[in-house]
């Protein structure tokens, strides 16, 4: 579990450090194309940058934005709030913030970038499907990804994937403004078909880049955060069983949004076949399975 954590942290300035490295080479690239313009290298230096110092401390916000949730508090939901309280008192987890999705779908994600700073979101399905049992076994596994640390690496991955949407959007826009430029000089209209190529090759592979890169972070968290729900409740039947609802009654979430897809304990989309070998999420029935044997231990 320690290590877990650690490895966490580390990721986090891992990736941070990985994406302006990044964005800096695109610039250089994106620079010398334009006409040796290096004003748009420092440009995009100073955006990823920048970029990433906001996203640390508002990303958590943005994702809240994004899923249509709103706070509630121990008057408002009671049930919610006793059972996250009493799950912070036996882990010695400071309370989180608490926030529910108006949404038929049963699903739920944690966002943050430390415990002293993290959310709990429920959408109104999974209070209408689960059993105090079941949603505890759901909350547990939030729990567990905020205290191994999962939320401030998932939620840098979702401020990074929303970058790339907004670099391969710029790369675009340079395609027409700056590859004129540098027709006029010796490469001629050669030079202007690389830049134009350039800028469609950012904006088809970034994302899928981005892509691969959540399937890559998030799927071990899952497992991971099923086990310390498992180890925290000393229910792993309760998760399971939840899982098979969330599984059986598995819909699009009405405000379903691809950036933060990583984020949620099921899949909130409806993934096409090509879109599966990229998904952010195990199977469901293999984390029922592996809790089964997690319950078999005990």
């Amino acid at each position: 579990m320690y290590t877990a954590i650690a490895r966490n942290k580390r990721n986090t300035w891992f990736i941070l450090i990985l994406f302006v490295l990044g964005l800096g080479a695109l610039g250089l690239l994106a620079g010398w194309l334009a006409s040796n313009n290096w004003w748009i290298t420092a440009l995009i230096l100073v955006f990823a940058g920048g970029y990433a110092t906001v996203q640390y401390f508002t990303a958590d916000r943005q994702a809240l934005s994004l899923s249509g949730a709103f706070a509630v508090d121990q008057q408002s939901a009671p049930r919610y709030y006793r059972l996250v309280e009493n799950l912070c008192i036996t882990t010695g987890t400071p309370m989180p913030k608490l926030y529910v999705v108006e949404d038929p779908s049963p699903n739920a994600f944690a966002t943050g970038r430390d415990p002293e700073h993290a959310a709990v979101t429920v959408t109104t399905g999974l209070f209408e499907t689960m059993t105090d049992r079941e949603l505890e076994g759901v909350l547990a596994h939030e729990l567990g990804h905020i205290r191994n640390y999962d939320i401030r690496v998932s939620m840098i991955v979702f401020g990074l994937v929303v970058a790339v949407g907004i670099l391969a959007d710029i790369m675009l826009r340079l395609t027409f403004f700056g590859g004129g430029r540098r027709s006029n000089s010796s490469g001629g209209g050669q030079a202007q078909l690389v830049f134009l190529l350039f800028g469609i090759v950012a904006a088809i592979v970034a994302p899928l880049l981005a892509g691969i890169v959540q399937a890559a972070i998030s799927r071990q968290r899952e497992y991971l955060a099923d086990a310390t729900s498992a180890l925290t409740t000393r229910d792993p039947e309760g998760l399971a069983s939840a899982l098979a609802k969330i599984g059986a009654q598995a819909r699009p979430l009405q405000k379903a949004n691809t950036s933060m897809a990583h984020l949620w304990i099921a899949d909130p989309l409806r993934p096409t076949a090509l879109e599966r070998l990229f998904s952010t999420h195990p199977p469901i029935p293999d984390r029922i399975e592996r809790l089964h044997e997690i319950g078999g231990s005990f």
